[in-house]
């Protein structure tokens, strides 16, 4: 149950990161969902790297 609150809360960390970028620079002009559809898929990648690293070293401490 802990694994999809710290999933969640990753993901939320990711979007807020990200949402200081602005990605329009590097799309043409009127391409606004593409960037968008970028940070979401951002978010989602960055949030299973946190979490996963958050996870695991939450399980590797309790083995020490």
């Amino acid at each position: 149950m802990y694994k999809a609150l710290i999933y969640a809360i990753s993901v939320l960390i990711s979007v807020y990161a990200l949402s200081g970028i602005n990605f329009n620079n590097f799309f043409k002009k009127n391409h606004e969902l593409e960037a968008k559809t970028l940070i979401i898929i951002l978010s989602f990648a960055l949030g299973y790297l946190l979490a996963s690293f958050v996870i695991n070293f939450l399980e590797y401490s309790r083995i020490l």
